[in-house]
């Protein structure tokens, strides 16, 4: 089953069951949707919603309005909304901003599970090449803007209650979970239990070796699909269990893929040999960069997918090397050792993909 499948299954409530992983990726696929006609603010003294009042027709146009896969996710918003487990927490300090020009893209929900506990969640990036190069952004920006907006977030909510706090979220989301648990207030995360990051990615080598990262990894819950690349960028210290999915490579990155097996994820031993091997070369080749040359890394590796005309990873057509070499041959102004990373990254990746197609993962 998926999380959907999940959803719909689950008879009993939070106090009967505990609080686990496929329900933290529930709350973190959830949040996806755009809650912000329905879902008070920080700003908004309105009481927080049901789940299960979110149910009404002339809201889900709205809600499910440029969300991807909208099948999957008004599936999902159905079953919560029935659901014994999930249909009475309350929803409320609905956040959603873009900022072009900071290039930011954040959004955020809080979930009151019950009277005691309450689960932040940060909305994430997409399958999208720009919601990969957003993610890939973090490895040579520290912080990023939606970190910085996650810790104004994070403190602004737990000063409103009084409860117990999880955090978490999928993608990027699961990154600026890790990140604001780290540098909110010190009174604000002694009251954190838990912290949820779903194919999130990692940071830069001085955080995980600073004071603040060493005072919250304990608490911190990594997961990531088999053919991991998102989570696994920048990822040298967190530790993490591994899920299996049903689709294969950067796809995998959608929750909606992720295997569920009586009331918890289907796992496995670990990423797959041909993911580990991409991961490891290049989180190694950005590693020895500085953030100058890493920012040109990132920057001509977007710019190049997107002369190929690739919107999605499942975009990429048979004549991807002839496309990708009439595109590294536009791109002027970087050097020898950097173009031609570029491209290895390109082939690599497209290598695995392909082989993933005539050989999918089971």
């Amino acid at each position: 089953m998926n999380l959907v499948d999940y959803a719909e299954s689950q008879m009993e409530d939070f106090e009967t069951t505990k609080f686990n992983l496929v329900d933290s990726l529930v709350l973190s696929q959830f949040v996806y949707i755009h809650f912000n006609k329905v879902i008070p603010g920080l700003a908004d003294n309105r009481e927080p919603v049901r789940i299960g009042d979110l149910l009404k027709a002339e809201h889900i146009p709205h809600m499910l309005h440029n969300v991807r896969d909208p099948k999957s996710n008004y599936r999902l918003l159905l079953a919560l909304g029935m659901s014994p487990r999930f249909r009475d927490i309350r929803m409320c300090f609905y956040s959603d901003s873009l900022n072009i020009t900071e290039q930011k893209q954040f959004a955020a929900v809080t979930y009151l599970l019950n009277n005691e506990t309450a689960y932040v969640a940060y909305r994430g990036t997409d399958s999208t090449i720009v919601g990969w190069k957003e993610d890939f952004n973090m490895a040579f920006i520290s912080p990023v803007p939606s970190q910085q907006e996650g810790v104004s977030y994070l403190n602004a909510v737990a000063e409103r209650f009084p409860h117990v706090l999880m955090v978490g979220g999928h993608s990027k989301g699961g990154n600026i979970a890790v990140y604001s648990a780290m540098e909110c207030h010190p009174a604000i995360q002694d009251r954190i239990v838990g912290i949820y990051s779903h194919d999130g990615p990692g940071f830069k080598d001085e955080i995980f070796t600073s004071e603040n990262y060493a005072s919250i990894k304990a608490r911190i819950h990594k997961t990531l699909p088999q053919s991991a690349l998102i989570g696994m960028l920048l990822q040298h210290q967190e530790d993490y269990v591994v899920v299996e999915s049903k689709q294969f490579w950067i796809m995998q990155h959608d929750p909606f893929s992720w295997v569920i097996n009586k009331g918890d994820f289907q796992y496995t031993q670990g990423i797959t040999g041909g993911a580990e091997h991409i991961n490891t070369v290049i989180n190694q080749w950005l590693s020895s960069l500085d953030d100058e040359k890493r920012e040109l890394f990132v920057t001509t590796l977007y710019s190049v997918i997107e002369s190929i005309g690739v919107v999605n990873f499942s975009d990429f057509t048979e004549d991807w090397y002839k496309k990708t070499v009439a595109a590294m041959e536009t791109v002027r102004g970087i050097d020898t050792e950097t173009k031609r990373f570029v491209f290895e990254t390109i082939k690599s990746l497209l290598v695995l993909y392909v082989k993933n197609l005539r050989f999918p993962l089971r």
